[in-house]
């Protein structure tokens, strides 16, 4: 039996936006965590895992998107706009993400130590959110 810690960080930490230091500093770090600490958690039977999800259907990112969108167009109800430039004109489901917690939870992933998974449709590839 082996144990497992699963990190739900956030993808802040690899686009760095100057807008968000403070969530990219503390994402980043505990990145930094994960991979340390799973380099070597197998020899105490114990599995370290990351996992950086981008936006998803929650509450928080649409209070998100509707301050980015009184920033931006002066009006905070025209925040679906703004879904146009996020991959797939969406966010992620929430299954997209928990269904990944789940397989990283099970036996069938049980190889998997000190790495982090990002899934965030490749917003952090293209370095910006919006």
């Amino acid at each position: 039996m082996v144990g497992v810690i699963l990190n739900n960080i956030g993808s802040g930490g690899e686009i760095c936006d100057p807008q968000y230091i403070e969530g990219a500093a503390g994402n980043a770090s505990l990145m930094a965590v994960t991979r340390a600490l799973g380099g070597n958690s197998l020899a105490d039977r114990i599995r370290v895992i990351g996992v950086n999800p981008g936006p998803v259907d929650t509450p928080r990112i649409y209070q998100m998107l509707r301050t980015w969108s009184k920033s931006r167009f002066g009006d905070e109800s025209r925040y679906k706009e703004l879904l146009v430039s996020f991959p797939l004109g969406r966010v992620a489901k929430t299954e997209e993400i928990t269904d990944l917690f789940l397989f990283l939870a099970s036996d069938r992933s049980s190889y998997t130590s000190g790495t982090i998974f990002t899934v965030d449709g490749g917003i952090a590839s293209r370095r910006s959110v919006l």
